[in-house]
């Protein structure tokens, strides 16, 4: 019997972290921490496949951690990614005074983000709101400027991907453009490739109403067992 093996673990600025909230000096060292990290899963668990999974910014680390290594992961799922910046908050206007605030007022907070947008489930959003760990204020300059730097390595990262990918996304999705999913699917190379997109969804999908969150979940199940087994058969052969 093939074995998984997953362990969570916080990124910078957010959660029981170390450090300011929002507050990093390069996006890539959530890369560089997401690699450690599957490097020391791979001396404790060497015979394992690897699969990495990430939501929302989540989504966006993932894609550019597996185009650091693109031949050392058996597949990736992306929910609700961050892949493309709103055209409504990415104007040429906003960027410019961004890039400006940076150098000035880095910690200038450009606003929170809203519950309502998170989920159509009330509890899960009365969860979000109550939770100490979620940072409930405002998104600071300086890690706004990271987001769109990762997101340009991110379009330049897309046409060298090539291992076998899902995504998941709510149609409804305020927070992390579906555009960024359907560009995905355009721009990766890989053969094998599925983009599903649930109508009306907002955007944590895995905490939506229990007829999408049960159907994402069957779904991320069913997908995880197809790759470890795929995994287990290429390792054998």
């Amino acid at each position: 019997m093939t074995e998984l093996c997953a362990l969570l673990f916080p990124a910078v600025g957010h959660g029981q972290s170390e450090g300011d909230r929002m507050v990093v000096s390069d996006f890539h060292v959530f890369i560089r921490d997401s690699l450690q990290h599957i490097d020391l899963m791979k001396k404790e668990h060497p015979e394992l496949p690897i699969l990495i999974l990430g939501h929302s910014m989540g989504g966006a680390i993932s894609i550019l951690t597996a185009s650091e290594r693109p031949s050392e992961f058996s597949g990736m799922l992306l929910i609700s990614p961050l892949v493309v910046a709103s055209p409504e908050v990415a104007t040429p206007i906003k960027v410019f005074a961004a890039k400006v605030l940076n150098f000035v007022l880095p910690n200038l907070s450009l606003g929170s983000i809203d519950p309502n947008a998170i989920s159509r489930n009330k509890k899960e959003m009365e969860s979000y709101t109550s939770d100490p760990l979620v940072y409930h204020g405002g998104m600071k300059v300086s890690f706004v400027i990271q987001l769109m730097n990762a997101i340009a390595r991110i379009e330049r990262a897309l046409p060298k991907l090539t291992l076998p990918i899902l995504v998941l996304h709510g149609s409804s999705d305020k927070l992390c453009d579906i555009r960024g999913s359907y560009l995905l699917m355009d721009t990766v190379q890989s053969q094998d490739k599925t983009l599903k997109v649930y109508e009306e969804a907002y955007h944590a999908l895995h905490k939506e109403l229990p007829e999408v969150s049960t159907s994402v979940f069957t779904e991320i199940l069913t997908w995880i067992g197809q790759k470890v087994s795929a995994a287990g058969e290429t390792s054998h052969t």
